[in-house]
């Protein structure tokens, strides 16, 4: 069996090692860390908790460990599609290259000061972990330079395809040195990441150690089929199992934030304790909701697809596709958060009838058709509806009898007339309440005639007509 010493690593990277608990690498770090340390570009595909991440991470500490950055010019680069990505990928060098003194990092991601990320980059760093909007942003305002980039890392590709980032690391390519060692990492290849990897590598070496687009082995994942789309039953269905599985904790996608947002008031509702994940919450809020599941300090983790990619939270028992994901590789991801560095995990997804279409997609992806089930006795949607509409009719009748002492409405005319005499300083003249209770007058009438009638004898001197003034005589 191959350990973390034959791999190359230095006694510094090994005890950072040993520290974490790790003893025996994974196919993906067994393949590709020989590759990184001598130089090689290389193209990796695995499946998502893999520890992909330390594939990458621990030889680049290898390689920087010697040298020195110059300030606003890093040595390495490492692009990330989410600021939870980046962050994670952060923590991954200050675990393992704690003992590594003279190594240096800076993250530069959006939502966050930027103030302190430029101290960071003034300094030197050795490496730079970034979100591609935030490294743009800098480099156009003269803050960064990219001609002294060693190492470039793309990691979780087809998730840059997937949120529109290839322009922007087209672009950020096109800024670096052509003399670089490029690693290429993700957990799916559709064709289109394999053109990009064309583009960017050069006579990579290939590590694929499972199938493309494939689920883990330990993840026991199954399908709920619902009778209809009703959201009130579809909420009901994820309540029921929640209570009846052994749930320690788990993630909850949705495919839109604001049934993120939904979802998570019902659940808190219903006295589970869930929090909130999605992209327009700030990053401090996000922070700190990560941080929270993390901790154990909540159990359930409703979010959107920023939460599918990469993040490693050790022994989520559980994954819920409460919506069943647009794009057939997404599936591949979010029940990745589950059975993890060998653990086992259970991932389910409640199905519509209108979402038959997206099943059909996964299955075809995965090459495996997924167990299907119900939930017997599931309450019907007009069980909810007959209820919820007994709720308002009390609510109403409640209403009326609150109203019973209230004063009727005043007539019509009533309110008509009040509206022309509200203000205090004027005196009515009977000729105009005559004029506001007659008729409209007809449309061929003049409509000098129809406002002299409501003046009556008052008419004001720029209305009236002009008399004749008699001639003196001489």
């Amino acid at each position: 069996m191959t350990t973390f010493t034959d791999l190359g690593l230095s006694d510094e990277t090994l005890k950072a090692i040993e520290d974490v608990g790790y003893t025996t690498p994974t196919p993906i770090q067994e393949q590709a860390i020989p590759y990184v340390l001598q130089m090689r570009d290389v193209l990796g595909c695995a499946q998502t908790g893999t520890g992909k991440t330390a594939g990458f991470t621990l030889p680049m500490i290898e390689i920087l460990a010697s040298g020195r950055a110059r300030a606003r010019m890093p040595r390495s680069l490492i692009l990330e599609p989410t600021r939870e990505l980046a962050t994670q990928v952060a923590e991954n060098f200050r675990l393992y290259g704690k003992y590594h003194t003279g190594l240096s990092m800076a993250l530069l991601i959006g939502g966050e000061n930027m103030d302190p990320q430029i101290k960071n980059l003034e300094r030197g760093v050795d490496v730079l972990i970034a979100t591609p909007g935030r490294l743009i942003d800098l480099f156009e305002r003269g803050r960064i330079m990219l001609n002294d980039i060693k190492i470039f890392v793309i990691d979780e590709a087809d998730r840059m395809l997937d949120m529109g980032f290839i322009p922007d690391i087209e672009k950020i390519a096109g800024l670096l040195p052509p003399m670089r060692q490029t690693l290429f990492f993700s957990a799916t290849m559709p064709p289109e990441i394999r053109k990009l990897a064309d583009r960017f590598l050069s006579n990579p070496k290939t590590v694929t150690v499972s199938p493309p687009a494939s689920t883990g082995v330990n993840i026991q994942h199954s399908l709920i089929d619902l009778p209809s789309t009703n959201d009130w039953q579809k909420r009901e269905a994820l309540r029921h199992l929640l209570r009846e599985q052994n749930v320690a904790n788990a993630f909850i996608f949705c495919n839109r934030k604001r049934d993120v947002a939904l979802l998570q008031k019902s659940l808190t509702k219903h006295g589970f304790n869930a929090g909130a994940l999605h992209g327009d919450l700030t990053q401090s809020t996000r922070t700190d909701t990560l941080n929270a599941f993390r901790n154990g300090e909540i159990s359930l983790l409703v979010c959107s697809d920023v939460a599918a990619r990469g993040l490693d939270i050790a022994d989520v028992s559980h994954v819920f596709n409460y919506d069943v994901p647009f794009n057939a590789e997404d599936y591949v991801h979010r029940i990745g958060r589950t059975g993890r560095a060998g653990k086992t995990g259970t991932a389910v997804t409640l199905v519509t009838p209108e979402e038959s279409k997206l099943v059909s997609a996964i299955e075809a992806l995965i090459k495996k058709e997924i167990n299907r089930g119900i939930i017997p006795n599931l309450p019907q949607p007009d069980e909810s509806i007959s209820r919820r509409a007994k709720t308002l009719s009390s609510r109403q009748r409640s209403g009326q009898n609150r109203g019973r002492n209230r004063r009727e409405p005043k007539p019509e005319q009533e309110i008509q007339e009040n509206r022309v005499f509200e203000s205090p300083r004027h005196v009515p003249h009977p000729g105009e309440v005559e004029a506001v209770r007659a008729p409209r007058a007809s449309i061929h009438e003049s409509p000098m005639t129809e406002t002299t009638a409501a003046f009556g004898e008052n008419l004001p001197a720029f209305l009236r007509r002009p008399r004749s003034v008699a001639k003196r005589s001489s």
